[in-house]
């Protein structure tokens, strides 16, 4: 897979895809992710990417021709026909475990941050394929949403992970929150693993997980419960 992010600060993206699992997807050429800086194809020699919103208002508002002109050089550099180009906003719909299994089977993706006081809505009518939102808050912009994005789909595409069952038994994997587990030691200030866990009867251990995870999703998302 190949992504693009497109940001007004690239350097907020040094680090967080230098570590682990995102970094090892990256060596194993699974993926390859591209910070493209959006002042690259800013106005005149101050390199101008907004400009104040038609009817007044607060703010400045990130300007449709140098989106535009930004979206068509990255795609004419691959010609990927499983391609989608989505825009960060907090107008957006709210991102879920579902929407990354989709994006996962793509060829390419081109995400676009946000920021300032919003994007010319023109982006959203025809330049993007879909607008999307983390969460029912607000950040500062785009970038760390997109993090969050790359990390939850990268984790999918196939080969990534070591063990195909750790994507299988997550939480939202069936729209309900993953059962409760434990490790070593049996017991630690007298706080005991359940007997169960320690049985070997798998059918039994198999129903506490799935009564546990009903348990865990009724109090924490009720929400998900139909």
């Amino acid at each position: 897979m190949k992504i693009d992010i497109l940001t007004l600060f690239p350097k907020m993206f040094l680090g967080p895809f230098d570590e682990s699992i995102i970094k090892r997807a990256i060596d194993k050429k699974l993926v390859e992710i591209n910070i493209h800086d959006l002042r690259k194809w800013g106005l005149s020699e101050r390199k101008t990417v907004d400009d104040r919103p038609y009817g007044g208002g607060v703010g400045m508002i990130l300007r449709v021709d140098v989106i535009s002109k930004a979206l068509e050089e990255i795609r004419l550099r691959t010609k990927n026909q499983r391609l989608r180009i989505i825009l960060l906003d907090a107008g957006g719909k709210k991102f879920n475990q579902k929407i990354a299994l989709r994006l996962s089977k793509l060829d390419q993706i081109i995400l676009i941050a946000g920021h300032y006081e919003g994007v010319d809505y023109r982006v959203h009518e025809h330049l993007v394929d879909e607008v999307i939102s983390i969460g029912d808050y607000i950040l500062t912009g785009g970038e760390i949403p997109i993090m969050v994005i790359v990390d939850s789909v990268v984790r999918l595409i196939p080969g990534v992970l070591q063990k195909k069952d750790a994507i299988k038994f997550e939480s939202f994997s069936e729209n309900l929150l993953e059962f409760s587990q434990y490790t070593r030691p049996e017991i630690y200030k007298g706080w005991k693993v359940p007997k169960v866990l320690l049985s070997g009867n798998h059918k039994k251990i198999e129903k506490w997980r799935q009564e546990k995870t009903l348990k865990i999703t009724k109090k924490n998302r009720p929400d998900l419960v139909k």
